[in-house]
């Protein structure tokens, strides 16, 4: 087994045929459970690994072929290809939150981030971390092969989701933030106002900061969520 790229919280190694996930951090058990729970309630309905087997703080899923859609957001691609990415992003987003939450009793609520009062909508399935990085795409076509990552899904607003993905792709694509009306388009909707989305994403970042305070990494995790949530409350629409 080798590691695979793009593994932040948790070490993920595959060999081609399966990929195994081992948890660490706080909670790590019940994100586990979590991600479990998604793969085998939902196998079949949108895109995801296989589930193979899960033990106490492993998870091992079937190996899924594609590219993450972080790398086709790349400033070598084209803008063409960056556009059907987050096509895709905003497709795939609303097959998840079209799903019947009843097929996920006993789901937490909260994935534990400070509330934000008045979030728009009704409960759906929330991913909790959800964007391009956590998608597995077919380069040939920009289809979703594979949502990956669903350790912190738990049932909420909408506005989690789609506030996140925005997030991700301003933070970490800049270059890609005039594209994000591709997102929103194929999303379909509602609009959620500027201000909601930003301060779910801010608080989305200060719940981070707590994590990283909770496993004790020497400060510097949670530091550095404390600065992004900082930036993020100052960033105009």
């Amino acid at each position: 087994m080798r590691p695979l790229p793009h593994g932040y919280t948790n070490r993920t190694v595959g060999d081609g045929s399966v990929v195994v996930k081992e948890y660490a951090g706080p909670d790590a058990r019940g994100r586990r459970r979590r991600e479990q729970m998604v793969l085998d309630r939902l196998a079949g309905t949108i895109p995801l690994p296989p589930l193979v087997s899960a033990g106490d703080l492993r998870l091992t899923t079937g190996f899924v072929r594609g590219t993450h859609g972080q790398d086709l957001l790349a400033p070598s691609e084209p803008p063409h290809r960056a556009a059907a990415v987050l096509a895709a992003c905003g497709r795939t987003l609303r097959e998840i939150h079209s799903v019947d939450p009843a097929r996920l009793s006993g789901l937490p609520t909260s994935d534990g981030a400070p509330a934000v009062p008045d979030l728009p909508g009704g409960t759906v399935l929330v991913h909790g971390d959800y964007g391009p990085n956590n998608l597995l795409l077919d380069p040939a076509n920009t289809a979703v092969t594979a949502v990956l990552d669903w350790e912190f899904a738990h049932l909420g607003s909408a506005i989690e989701d789609v506030a996140w993905c925005e997030w991700i792709v301003r933070t970490h694509h800049p270059d890609r933030t005039p594209l994000l009306g591709e997102f929103h388009a194929a999303y379909g909707g509602p609009p959620y106002a500027w201000p909601a989305r930003r301060a779910v994403m801010v608080a989305r970042c200060h719940a981070l900061e707590a994590f990283c305070t909770r496993w004790k990494l020497g400060g510097e995790g949670a530091r550095q969520w404390s600065r992004r949530a900082a930036v993020t409350a100052a960033w105009p629409e």
